[in-house]
């Protein structure tokens, strides 16, 4: 007779199972959805404003405001979020940046008047300057080796720029098919998509990485102050009280940054930066090249539909020529940074930006439409070939550990550039009756300031010098 020994019953708890890692291309893939929505929505919302004024009402200012309360709001919070994304965790704060982001979204598709549309687009905004930052520690995280991140940094950027390039593509082609507010719906499958991916990416590390709020207030009050002075002047002249205080207000709030950043231990804009030649012009540059960028397409999306007449989804196409070449543009800003240094490609890119817009002085209400389509076509190709480098001569002059606020602060000076060439080419084109002769000033007054820029990118570091420190 056989017995049989039982094993014991274990009354522990079996051991906590390690969380599934997820793989390094899904978390690229959700860094990359994320600023993809990021720069979609940006610039998809300017072919929809006609159809946006039609639906929710509005003067020229409020439409105004409907792209600028994202771009304010994202140019003025880039500057503290990678701190922020450091502090907390870059997995977590881009999880929560996207979270409000999708649900900003769709309090924007859902927007019964103007002022709540408005108001969804701050939040937006706000979400969308959290998440930058921390989409791309998460892209650092996940990609250890050096060559992989440079590759796949390298997807990120591309994605980015493709995303706002095609914007108008994108937003002109929901607009007519499914109405604008669908625009602001398909980021919700795509933020609940990235949310569960992001379910399964390891806890990011954090960093006591120290936090400026008196100089992040500041700053959100002077460039809050200064759009809505400029766009009120606009509408209603410049020497109305509401200009002239908004104006005052933007310009002590300014002077109190400057105190705020010379003052604090670990300023969020050290004004040493500004020391930097280099630094100094990117800087400049960047400011020009969105200001260009931002204010063209607002202005020409306008021109199409409420001038010329044209539907939503043929305005939207009538910028596929120039957002066609972006990508390739990117990259070949890449080989020719490699083969000449930064100098050359930032040059070139912006005379060639410049060079379009002048060819756009000619066009009118009479003007083909191929050939208008044809003439934006040096615009994408200019400017996709300089941002890239301009990047990657920002970087290079600063030390490494320092790289964060470095971007931060580019990104921001770049989305400033875009708040303020909406908010000043919309003063211009306000007037319906003078509204091509306002674009024409718009365009001429773009192509200036690249042209300046230009001429200053030739005392940016040439070959071999970039990347010294």
């Amino acid at each position: 007779m056989h017995t049989t020994v039982r094993e014991p019953i274990r009354t522990e708890a079996p051991p906590a199972a390690e969380p599934r890692r997820v793989s390094p291309t899904l978390v690229l893939g959700a860094a990359l959805l994320g600023f993809f929505v990021i720069g979609l929505d940006a610039s998809a919302v300017n072919v929809a404003l006609p159809a946006i004024g039609r639906t929710l009402g509005g003067t020229t200012a409020g439409l105004q405001w409907i792209v600028d309360a994202y771009t304010l709001m994202f140019a003025a919070l880039l500057l503290s979020a990678g701190a922020l994304s450091d502090r907390l965790g870059a997995n977590r704060v881009f999880g929560a940046g996207l979270a409000v982001f999708t649900a900003a979204s769709a309090l924007c598709g859902l927007a019964p008047a103007l002022g709540a549309l408005i108001g969804a687009r701050v939040v937006q905004g706000s979400a969308a300057a959290v998440m930058l930052p921390s989409s791309l520690a998460l892209v650092r995280q996940a990609f250890p080796h050096t060559a992989e991140r440079a590759r796949a940094i390298a997807l990120w950027t591309v994605g980015g720029a493709v995303s706002t390039a095609a914007g108008p593509v994108v937003g002109g082609a929901l607009t007519s098919s499914l109405g604008w507010r669908s625009i602001f719906f398909l980021n919700l499958p795509v933020g609940l998509l990235t949310l569960a991916v992001l379910v399964r990416v390891p806890r990011s590390p954090r960093r006591a990485a120290p936090l400026d709020p008196l100089g992040q207030l500041t700053a959100v009050i002077a460039l809050g102050a200064l759009t809505y002075g400029v766009i009120e002047g606009g509408a209603s002249g410049f020497g109305t009280p509401t200009a002239v205080v908004s104006l005052v207000v933007a310009g002590v709030a300014l002077a109190a940054f400057v105190v705020a950043e010379a003052r604090v231990g670990e300023p969020m804009v050290p004004l040493g930066l500004f020391r930097s030649r280099t630094a100094t012009l990117c800087l400049a540059i960047g400011f020009a090249v969105n200001a260009a960028f931002y204010g063209t397409v607002f202005v020409l999306g306008l021109f199409f539909q409420q001038v010329l007449g044209l539907s939503a989804v043929t305005a939207g196409l009538m910028f596929l020529p120039m957002t066609a070449l972006v990508a390739g543009a990117n990259v070949a800003s890449a080989r020719a940074a490699a083969r000449f240094g930064p100098r050359v490609p930032i040059t070139i890119g912006q005379l060639v930006c410049a060079l379009g817009l002048f060819g756009l002085l000619g066009v009118d209400t009479h003007t083909d439409r191929l050939l208008t389509a044809v003439l934006l076509v040096p615009m994408g190709i200019g400017l996709g070939f300089a941002v890239p480098s301009l990047t990657a001569a920002m970087l290079s002059d600063i030390p490494a550990d320092r790289a964060g606020m470095a971007g931060g602060v580019l990104n921001a000076g770049r989305q400033t550039g875009g708040a303020l060439a909406v908010a000043v080419f919309g003063a211009l084109v306000a007037h319906g009756t003078r509204f091509v002769s306002g674009m024409h000033i718009s365009l001429l007054a773009s192509a200036l300031l690249l042209l300046a820029t230009a001429a200053g990118a030739l005392a940016l570091p040439g070959r071999g010098a970039a990347g010294a420190r």
